[in-house]
């Protein structure tokens, strides 16, 4: 009698072990994406072909992980068990910021940070993010503060500010994941700008 109610309880042990793993909802993961050919708007090009480095790039520790953070109408935090980036964040920032630079200026050579493999570079643009985040189901905002150095003198050329916001049109992590890829997008072009008219 022991034997079968030990069996039983097993049983039921696993049947409810199994059912609890068939309930966990599937993980999604999501990437940031850079500008397409057609979107670009190039700006004014320069004659020499100069290397740029974009980066080091800091990021607040609050976003710097793989679950998504979202801000709440009433300003709580929430990070999502289930919906991650598919990458380190910081890298896919500065995977996407270098390819747009490198879109929106092509006689420019752009390369992410760490760069070491590729030689020395030109300048380097040194970015901190200090807000690249939702506010759900509102809207997606980014801001930061940039500077442009001259490598060979370690010398600040150029620096600024960026605030941008852009509308969700939904509050679903893709439109999310979409509406933070336009502010790389509009950063870019703000970048991409300030270098030309670095350049001699």
């Amino acid at each position: 009698m022991l034997n079968k109610n030990l069996n039983e309880l097993i049983l039921v042990c696993v049947f409810g072990f199994l059912t609890a793993c068939a309930s966990t909802p599937p993980t999604h993961f999501y990437t940031l994406e850079p500008l397409s050919q057609n979107q670009a708007k190039v700006s004014a090009t320069v004659a020499k072909k100069l290397l740029i480095g974009i980066g080091p790039l800091s990021l607040p520790t609050l976003l710097d992980r793989r679950h998504i953070v979202t801000r709440t109408e009433n300003k709580s935090i929430e990070i999502a068990d289930f919906d991650q980036w598919a990458a380190p964040l910081k890298d896919n920032i500065i995977a996407v910021l270098s390819k747009n630079v490198a879109t929106l200026q092509p006689n420019m050579m752009v390369r992410g940070y760490p760069w070491s493999v590729y030689g020395d570079m030109d300048y380097r643009v040194i970015i901190d993010i200090t807000r690249f985040e939702t506010q759900r189901p509102k809207s997606v905002s980014l801001e930061a503060n940039w500077a442009i150095m001259e490598e060979k003198n370690h010398k600040i050329i150029n620096n600024g500010q960026t605030k941008i916001e852009q509308s969700l049109s939904n509050e679903s992590y893709d439109s999310m994941a979409q509406g933070l890829s336009k502010l790389l997008s509009d950063f870019s072009q703000q970048i991409a700008l300030a270098l030309v008219q670095i350049t001699p």
